[in-house]
Order: structure tokens, then C-alpha cells, then sequence
């Protein structure tokens, strides 16, 4: 068979890198319809940036994969540029060669992805091998780089990416996990010392790892931390032409340790499109990835807003919206409801109304665990006090409960500490809102949304925090399970001196049809049930 046949014949064979199940959910590998993807919207960039020229017949253009795994990116860039230089490069021996050699890059995350990715990209475990596509490559790794790397660590924790001494200094023959293009005091300077001499990429592209696991907390399992947002900052060091990611969407509005990644995001003019997938499933099929996952794309020359497009159901839920994505202090997700929130933030300015987060209380409001159960009879109690905690009510002395103890005299409405929405639309975003009198405390299975003085206005909150409406608007900076009083930044601090259901506050705000079909469609209703 000749090389030409052989070279495009892998194209009609079932692709084995769909077949290969993830090594975790923190380093999953791509499925070669998101690179492919990515791909398109880099080329479509390119050409709007260099007359129509098609980056795929440009011989000089250098693609680096700082995270490769199963090396589908470095595969398909591979592929469309030896479709692509035909005309500049004949031979397809020597086209391919030039490609594998001049053009195309990556650093391996672990020595099994390493070798993964030679051998979907060179068709050889080595790649100077005798079936290696690639002809003059003189060491066994090629220009896909794999060193093992250490941690470097000061007071038990790793100095560049953070990561618990007590979860990675396991000795020789487990990975390290300390990756390379992020374990390097100056970036470029690590990449002289992979690939030789001054390395300048045109094109950055890759699927980050996402977290490394920590020890630590009464969480099984511990916690874990982002680890993504240091690829991106790194590759933006290294100031190429174009950087593609795709990430978790967490950085969206949350995520332990992301608050100044998402402040240089949102307040990054290069970001030219956004890509979201609110169920990752779409993305990553049989992956379950809570918050979602989006792509992005930075083009180093661009200064202007955003375009944003959400896929869901196999396709885009709206027009595809440009849009400043520092507009608010999170990404709202959803282009349907930018329109929708901006009446909702005008209005409440013009009233001067405020937003209910710094009513709702942090985490732990009475400092009382989840874990923790009172007394089921209050006899021969001095000041018994009912505990609410997760499906239990039991008695404590009023001096065992630790802090807000004026709190426990006042009218209380109560939410869940977190709620798993699912993936799936219409969404109740968080439980029933529990109405709570005098003489009560509760565990940090929830928080404290509001307080009163009488039942009448916490009875009007209870029915307010049930509409859709508010709901909805909840829903624009939760994407996990977990409720923080900043989740409420967008609700507005209505007097509760009236009722207030979804027909009022839609007629308040100036909601209109097809705005309240949206909404409707998004959040389900909740009856008048206190649950």
C-alpha cells in the first residue's frame, strides 16, 4: 500500500480515539468532534484576521498542545494541514515530514498519554521508529515532550501549582502530576529547553488537566483544586496569535480558588468567542462534569466584545450574541438572559433597591455542623431550642448553640446549602424554603436567606424566593450544587409589605412574553408547599 493510501485511508476506519475511556475526570481526553470544533473556529478566525488566507496552507504557522493526552489536536492539525499544503508542499512523504518536524508540538501530561499521543501522531510508539510517518526525526519522543517532573515544595505545598505534599511526594512509581508547562519559573524559557532554541507558537490549543485532588476537611475524599486556570495564564505568558481551551465552565461564576481567574477573564477584551456547554455530556459524551464545559478562543489582536453562543440539545439555543463579558462580575450564561437581567438591575438602581446577598448568611449560621444531633425530648431542658437539620428536628440548650444568637428570636426563612439541579431544563435550582420561628436554630444543611420580625413578612419572602422569577435569577450565578450568598447578587431586596408572585414582579419589571416563555421554560414551579 502506498503512503499516500495509507495516510488517507485512517479516515475511513472507525476512530480509535473515541473508543478510549478517560483516565479520570480530571484529565479527560477530547473527543475528535470538540477538537475538530475548536479547529474550525480557529480557522475561521485566522481568515477574518489575514484576508481569507486558510491557516491550513501556511507552512510557518506553529501549533503547540501544552496538555496533550490521547494527541487528537496535534492529530487533526496534522491531517488538515496535509490536505492543506498540497499546493506548496507535493510530496506527501515530504509534506508530512515538515509538518511532524516544523509545525506541530506538544508536551505530554503523563509518560502513558506521552506515549498515547506519539502514537496517534507519528503511527509509532517512537517517533525516529521504523513505521513512524515522520522521516527525520532523530530522537524517540519527537516534538511530543515527556520528562517526569517534581513538585517543588515549601511548607508541604508545591510552590508552582500548589498541590498537597502529603497527595503527590508518593515516591518513583506513581506519576507526579506535576506538569511541566506549569511547574517553570519563566515558561518560555522551559520550552527552549523541550524544543531547542527560541520557540514562538502561533497557535496554543489544548484540554487542560482540570484539578488536583487534596487531603484535607471532613469531605470524603477531601477537596479538590482547579488546576486549569494556570495552562491558560500560561500560555497567554507565552503570547501566541491564538490560544484555544476548553475548560470546565465553573470559572463562570465560581470555583474554590478561581475569583482573580475570573476578574482577568471577564476583563480580557481578546477573548473573541465563547463556547458553552451547560451539560457536559454534550461535549465529553458518557462524562459528567457538574457546571458544564465551554471552549474559548483568544486572539491576541482582537479588542472588542465577545461572542457567546451556548449549545444544548445538539445545537445553539440562540443567535450566537456579542457581548462584554466584564458587563457583571460573572458570565451570564445564557445570551436569552442578558436582556432579561439588564431591566431587572435598571430598574432595582432606579428604585435604589439593593440585592439580597448580604442578607443571606454564610455557611454554618449558627456554626453547628451537618453532622450534629440534639436531644430528641427537651425535658429537663433550661432554654431548649429546636434544631433544624437535615431531615431532623431536635432540641438543644440555647447555650450550646455557639454564634447569631440574637437570631433565635427572630422569624427565619431557610434554604438548603445545596441542591443538584441536574443537567436537565426546567430546573427548581434550590429546595423548598423552610419557614422557621422563634425559639429555632438550624445546622449547616442550610442557610439563613432572610430574617424578620413577624410571620407575615417571612411567610411573603418564603412565597417571594419560590417564584420563578427570583429563581431565575438565582440560576444566572449557580452552576453547582452550592448556594453562597453571592448566588443572590442579581435578586432584588423588595419590601415585603406585599405579595409578591411571578405576575407582579414580571409586570414590575417589564418582562415580556417571550421573555417570561424563556424563564418558564428554564425554571419549574414550586407550589406553596414548606417542605
Amino acid at each position: 500500500m502506498s503512503a499516500q493510501a495509507a495516510f488517507t485511508l485512517r479516515g475511513r476506519n472507525p476512530d480509535v480515539l473515541t473508543c478510549i475511556a478517560n483516565l479520570s475526570n480530571d484529565e479527560v481526553f477530547t473527543p475528535p468532534e470538540l477538537a475538530n470544533r475548536m479547529l474550525d473556529a480557529l480557522a475561521e478566525a485566522w481568515a477574518a484576521n489575514n484576508g481569507g488566507a486558510d491557516i491550513w496552507a501556511d507552512k510557518s504557522v506553529r501549533f503547540l498542545d501544552p496538555c496533550t493526552k490521547s494527541g487528537v489536536f496535534l492529530r487533526e492539525i496534522t491531517v488538515r494541514l496535509a490536505h492543506g499544503l498540497v499546493g506548496e508542499i507535493p510530496d506527501l512523504e515530504e509534506r508530512v515530514d515538515h509538518i511532524l518536524t516544523q509545525q506541530v508540538f506538544g508536551i505530554g501530561i503523563t509518560q502513558i498519554t506521552s506515549l498515547l499521543a506519539r502514537r496517534s501522531v507519528y503511527c509509532s510508539k517512537k517517533a525516529n521508529g521504523r513505521h513512524s510517518i515522520a522521516r527525520s526525526l532523530v530522537d524517540e519522543n519527537g516534538n511530543v515532550w515527556f520528562r517526569r517532573t517534581e513538585h517543588t515544595w515549601i511548607d508541604d505545598k508545591c510552590t508552582f501549582c500548589g498541590a498537597n505534599r502529603r497527595d503527590y511526594d508518593r515516591g518513583g512509581d506513581l506519576e507526579t502530576h506535576a506538569y511541566a508547562f506549569i511547574h517553570a519559573h519563566d515558561v518560555k524559557t522551559r520550552l527552549a529547553e523541550m524544543f531547542g532554541g527560541d520557540m514562538q507558537f502561533d497557535v496554543i490549543i489544548g484540554n487542560p488537566p482540570y484539578q488536583l485532588g487534596q487531603s484535607g476537611g471532613e469531605a470524603v475524599g477531601g477537596f479538590a483544586m482547579p488546576i486549569y486556570q494556570q495552562f491558560v495564564n500560561a500560555a497567554k505568558r507565552l503570547d501566541p496569535q491564538f490560544l484555544v481551551m476548553v475548560t470546565p465552565s465553573r470559572w463562570f461564576a465560581g470555583g474554590r480558588g478561581l475569583d482573580a481567574y475570573r476578574s482577568e477573564m471577564l476583563a480580557d477584551t481578546r477573548l473573541r468567542s465563547l463556547v458553552d456547554f451547560p451539560d457536559a455530556a454534550e461535549a465529553f459524551p458518557g462524562t459528567q462534569i457538574k457546571g458544564g464545559v465551554s471552549y474559548f478562543l483568544w486572539d491576541r489582536s482582537w479588542s472588542d466584545a465577545c461572542e457567546v453562543t451556548t449549545i444544548h440539545g445538539g445545537r445553539p439555543t440562540s443567535p450566537a450574541m456579542r457581548r462584554f463579558l466584564g458587563a457583571y462580575d460573572v458570565v451570564v450564561r445564557r445570551n436569552e438572559a442578558v436582556p432579561i437581567l439588564e431591566k431587572v438591575l435598571k430598574a432595582s438602581a432606579k428604585d435604589n433597591c439593593g440585592n439580597l446577598a448580604p442578607k443571606v448568611s454564610p455557611i454554618q449560621p449558627f456554626s453547628i455542623r451537618t453532622n450534629f444531633r440534639g436531644s430528641e425530648k427537651k425535658a429537663g431542658m433550661k432554654f431548649p431550642i429546636l434544631l433544624i437539620g437535615n431531615n431532623s428536628e431536635t432540641y438543644i440548650e440555647r447555650a450550646e448553640v455557639p454564634r447569631n444568637d440574637a437570631w433565635i428570636d427572630e422569624w427565619k426563612v431557610l434554604l438548603g446549602a445545596a441542591y443538584g439541579a441536574g443537567d436537565s431544563f426546567p430546573h427548581q435550582i434550590y429546595n423548598y424554603p423552610v419557614l422557621a420561628g422563634p425559639g429555632t436554630a438550624c445546622t449547616e444543611t442550610y442557610l439563613v436567606i432572610g430574617r424578620f420580625a413577624d410571620e407575615v413578612q417571612a411567610g411573603r419572602f418564603a412565597a417571594y424566593l419560590r417564584t420563578r422569577f427570583v429563581r431565575f435569577l438565582v440560576s444566572l450565578r449557580k452552576y453547582t450544587q452550592h448556594l453562597y450568598s453571592e448566588r443572590f447578587q442579581f435578586v432584588p431586596d423588595l419590601p415585603m409589605d406585599r405579595d409578591w408572585d411571578d405576575v407582579t414582579l414580571y409586570q414590575k419589571y417589564g418582562i415580556e412574553e417571550h421573555e417570561i416563555a424563556f424563564i418558564e421554560s428554564m425554571i419549574r414551579p414550586m407550589d406553596n408547599a414548606n417542605e
